[in-house]
């Protein structure tokens, strides 16, 4: 395995039924500081091929190689590898019932074994980085959807992960609140974090991708630059999902 890769999977396939094939034989490698873009049509795949790569999905077959170690292995401890996978969902997972503060500190303590002022250093540090530090007391209740989002995207951070992981970061937003979410993901990518992001927004894929993947009934349909896909794609099913979404 190539040095520089941080994931790969090999031949993935996810069966439900003989009928529903939600992944076949999918292959992929992502480089570290790598920002790759999964895009496709409702059903494609793209969050299930996602879900996978820390085994939130358990794959029917194949294997995802993590740092080169087979995570796919029973006798490997996925909690330990998901610790290093920082994983954002379209709807934020927040503990209602605790302040913003304790949502980003309670993992790094708990798993990290950091002790409670290091934690709610680094906490501050990335609620300031997000313009949410006057929020650090507020209940996610108090919150705005955008928001919200933005303070998953830091608790994730706080675990110092190699990898960052997005499910439709945006899709429960409000329009006006999609910008700022994507300002964050914008900077994260800058600093060089490894990204995988699943997502509708074809303007962030054109602007922040390393790499489009475009996926199509379970399959990779197409890959390359945000150039080649969106200005030059060579699949006639690419080119009629980007004529419906552009």
């Amino acid at each position: 395995m190539n040095d520089n890769v941080i994931i790969e999977t090999k031949n993935l396939c996810k069966f439900y039924s003989d009928k529903i094939h939600a992944l076949e034989n999918v292959t992929a490698q992502i480089k570290k500081g790598e920002v790759v873009v999964i895009i496709g049509p409702s059903g494609s795949g793209k969050s299930t091929f996602l879900r996978s790569l820390n085994l939130l999905e358990t794959a029917t077959s194949g294997k995802v190689m993590f740092n080169g170690t087979d995570i796919t292995d029973p006798k490997v401890d996925i909690n330990i590898h998901r610790q290093k996978m920082g994983m954002v969902f379209q709807h934020f997972n927040l503990f209602p019932h605790m302040t913003v503060l304790k949502n980003m500190t309670i993992a790094p303590m708990k798993l990290l074994k950091m002790s409670k002022e290091d934690a709610e250093k680094n906490a501050m540090d990335l609620l300031e980085r997000v313009n949410l530090a006057d929020r650090k007391n507020a209940y996610p209740s108090q919150l705005s959807g955008g928001q919200k989002q933005r303070v998953a995207i830091v608790r994730a951070l706080c675990m110092n992960p190699e990898v960052m992981l997005f499910d439709e970061p945006t899709s429960a937003l409000d329009p006006e609140m999609v910008g700022e979410v994507l300002d964050v993901m914008k900077k994260l990518a800058k600093e060089g974090m490894t990204m995988v992001v699943v997502t509708h927004e074809m303007g962030f894929a054109r602007e922040v991708a390393d790499r489009v993947i475009f996926m199509y009934d379970g399959q990779i349909e197409e890959e390359g630059t945000p150039d080649e896909i969106f200005k030059n794609p060579q699949s006639p099913k690419t080119k009629q999902f980007l004529q419906s979404v552009l």
